[in-house]
């Protein structure tokens, strides 16, 4: 079976933020998936409608699918490079902060028809 993807690379997002809200959608369809990003309060959300909807189009648009017949079978997103800052305190010292970046993939599929027939 044919499968649609999407890649987001380098977003200035912690991947465990990323992660909260994918676990939202997946396995549901994309109708119902784009209702649940639309009403997450989540910094994420923004991020990942644009990805939702870049891997609806490329399933109509590369694949052919039928945009009302697709959900979301795959999504994850694993940690990007690190960009490393230093904060000055007291004393001369230096505390370091980490702000980090996500590699985001989502993955949507045609559901079978021979599961709507049965």
């Amino acid at each position: 079976m044919e499968a649609a993807k999407a890649h987001l690379k380098y977003v200035r997002i912690s991947p465990r933020k990323v992660k909260i809200v994918l676990d939202l959608i997946r396995g549901k369809d994309t109708d119902t998936a784009m209702a649940i990003l639309k009403n997450t309060h989540k910094a994420a959300s923004e991020y990942l409608i644009k990805l939702l909807k870049s891997a609806v189009a490329n399933a109509e648009h590369n694949f052919n699918m039928d945009a009302s017949n697709l959900y979301v079978s795959e999504c994850f997103v694993c940690p990007g490079p690190t960009l490393k800052r230093v904060q000055p305190r007291a004393q001369g010292r230096a505390f370091s902060i980490l702000k980090r970046t996500s590699h985001v993939t989502l993955v949507v599929k045609e559901k079978n028809s021979e599961k709507e027939a049965v």
